[in-house]
């Protein structure tokens, strides 16, 4: 499979979880389930929009990933002044959907003047929105680790400065990395990889990483269980049922997601949902991985069809930026 096959799957691979998981957010693991045994595994996803919004809107989550790629087009490499330029425009205009703290409150500084590299929420806020967007980041210089790893700190430095937001982001993005590979993604190995380049950022998400392993074995919900320990004591301030907005267990949550079931996209995302809470951002950020994987023709295409974003940016308009921002950086 070519590697622009693989970023244009990561890509859309994203921004559906997104779609798919936004009509449970915040919904508790037993609403989330019925969501994913009643409707997603039964033929019937797609009954179910969020809000306002039917089907196929999608949130923050694809709204930041496209403007990250926009940016990347049009400098032909990783600008973080310019990604924050844009993210700006799009708070301003009150175009986003779904945001939380961490892209509302940089937005706004970014409108006062606020320079991009200190613009971000600072720590102990540590949501997950630095590393809801990068999973196609990880496809994109898959062959070039260190260039890969400083453009992923530096755009998740725009909106959050709390170093676990930039080692949880590392660790979705080389997981993307990983999944191009041929070989079947061995579960020690990957975390084991992931865990030593999201140590180089913060090494409590690298020790939270390495618990991944052992929570594969174990079905989807005695891993839930787990994956609440991994809220750290000063997070978003937000009280979720189920998996939390946190970096730390979202990421965790769609690292277990994508290890179960690497070669099925929609088992990977289903997974990722039926735990409840942020499920957008963990089905967006296990999407984004397995989609690197299975590349776009190995996405459901009846729902990417779907796929807008009020109105607009339609699944023929997200195809054809993902290809102009592999092209731009070759």
């Amino acid at each position: 499979m070519q590697g622009i096959d693989r970023f244009v799957g990561s890509f859309l691979g994203l921004c559906l979880g997104d779609a798919v998981g936004a009509p449970v957010e915040a919904a508790s693991p037993d609403v989330a389930r019925l969501y994913v045994d009643q409707e997603l595994r039964v033929g019937r996803a797609g009954h179910r929009g969020r809000g306002e919004f039917p089907f196929g809107q999608v949130t923050d989550d694809s709204q930041l990933a496209r403007e990250l790629l926009i940016s990347i087009a049009e400098r032909s490499e990783a600008d973080p002044a310019h990604f924050a330029s844009r993210l700006s425009d799009l708070v301003a205009t009150k175009r986003v959907v779904g945001a939380g703290r961490g892209t509302l409150s940089t937005g706004e500084r970014l409108q006062q003047g606020i320079p991009w590299n200190q613009a971000g929420e600072p720590a102990p806020y540590c949501g997950n929105g630095a590393a809801m967007r990068v999973a196609p980041i990880g496809v994109l210089w898959a062959d070039d680790p260190p260039r890969l790893m400083r453009a992923v700190v530096e755009q998740a430095r725009v909106t959050h400065h709390d170093p676990r937001c930039a080692a949880g982001a590392v660790a979705i993005a080389a997981a993307s990395m990983v999944a191009c590979r041929s070989d079947p993604p061995d579960p020690h190995k990957v975390c084991t990889e992931l865990a030593h380049l999201a140590g180089q950022v913060d090494p409590g998400m690298a020790a939270a990483i390495e618990r991944v392993e052992r929570w594969v074995a174990m079905d989807p919900e005695q891993a839930t269980a787990l994956v609440h320990g991994e809220r750290p004591e000063a997070g978003t301030g937000i009280n979720w049922r189920g998996v939390s907005s946190e970096v730390t267990g979202s990421v965790c949550w769609s690292l277990y997601a994508f290890l179960r079931s690497p070669d099925d996209y929609w088992e990977a995302v289903c997974t990722a949902i039926g735990a409840g809470g942020d499920t957008d951002t963990t089905a967006a950020m296990a999407g984004g991985i397995v989609g690197a994987r299975v590349g776009s023709n190995g996405l459901p295409k009846e729902l990417l069809a779907r796929l807008n974003d009020q109105g607009e940016w339609k699944v023929a308009e997200l195809t054809a930026l993902a290809q102009r921002c592999y092209e731009a950086c070759r």
